[in-house]
């Protein structure tokens, strides 16, 4: 099965942690939305932050060691990390994935 991932992160790191999920194997693809304004309750406060969004394309069966990696090598206590399954796509996108992931 193959996922996306929805994963924020501050703009300053997004790109060096896109590429260490590249370089890692451990997605195919990770397109980076330079800046969404996120608005979350933190420490019992309204937090209001700019950041970049991931959207990493990956294989279900490497999540565990993606949110592994994710959490070892983001700045927050708690990360975004969310993943939703791929209903459909072209078969052509599909095989690609599946190859350039490692399992």
């Amino acid at each position: 099965m193959f996922i996306v991932v929805y994963c924020t992160v501050p703009k300053q790191d997004a790109n060096v942690l896109a590429h260490q999920l590249i370089v890692n194997r451990l997605a195919a693809c990770v397109n980076i939305v330079e800046e969404v304004d996120s608005l979350f309750f933190w420490d019992g406060n309204v937090q209001e932050e700019k950041e970049s969004l991931l959207i990493i394309k990956t294989k279900q069966s490497v999540f565990e060691k993606l949110e592994k990696f994710i959490t070892k090598n983001h700045p927050y206590d708690v990360p975004e990390i969310i993943a939703m399954p791929i209903v459909n796509a072209n078969l052509e996108y599909l095989n690609w994935l599946d190859d350039m992931v490692k399992e």
